[in-house]
């Protein structure tokens, strides 16, 4: 008989810092459970629910509108994917995204945040504190050059843009049913007419 034995995998991750790295070498090997996602935040594994039904026609109003005047060769999507930002020590799981097609060209599990054009994230109870506080900042100083916050609990969404070394020079924020016009790399308007909550959910606040 002959004993075959298994090579160990070397498990890839972006070049950083060394705590950085091995937050991401963490993150690829532990057991999520099921219903969660994990991202890096403020050099922490950070986990949180997925989303409850009704955010996905938000989700996909976004991105049928976005798409036709996403820039050539990026991908507009909602697929789960994690982007990194080694400067920042971060790595997000935007609920929406546009980014160039080449960042995909990989086997690598995550994608350089360098390759975002835009991102859009839609609050719940339990990361709204996120995307306000380590979201905001973190994108722009990445340069990502769009980021679009909806804020689920205070029925508004918000558009970050001229992204700098100190996070976002400019935003503007609109209650749900208005349009939104989303800056450049786009430079057209949002309709939020279709971003409506459930009865019980707008009254309350939706966890997700």
């Amino acid at each position: 008989m002959t004993l075959m034995l298994e090579r160990p995998q070397t498990i890839e991750v972006p070049h950083g810092s060394a705590r950085f790295e091995a937050l991401c070498r963490t993150l690829l090997t532990m057991d999520v459970p099921e219903g969660y996602r994990a991202e890096i935040v403020g050099g922490n594994i950070v986990m949180s629910p997925w989303s409850k039904g009704f955010y996905l026609p938000i989700m996909r109003s976004i991105r049928t509108q976005l798409e036709p005047h996403a820039s050539k060769g990026h991908l507009v999507d909602h697929a789960p994917f994690l982007f990194t930002f080694p400067g920042e020590e971060r790595a997000y799981g935007p609920d929406i995204y546009a980014a160039a097609s080449s960042a995909f060209r990989t086997h690598e599990r995550y994608v350089d945040g360098e390759a975002l054009s835009f991102v859009a994230e839609l609050t719940s109870a339990s990361t709204r504190g996120v995307g306000w506080g380590d979201k905001v900042p973190v994108y722009g100083r990445a340069g990502v050059p769009v980021y679009l916050l909806v804020d689920v609990q205070d029925e508004t969404a918000t558009v970050f843009s001229e992204p700098s070394g100190k996070g976002y020079r400019s935003r503007t924020t609109v209650p749900f049913g208005s349009k939104l016009h989303i800056p450049a790399p786009f430079d057209c308007d949002l309709d939020t007419a279709e971003f409506e909550l459930p009865a019980e959910e707008s009254s309350e606040g939706a966890d997700a």
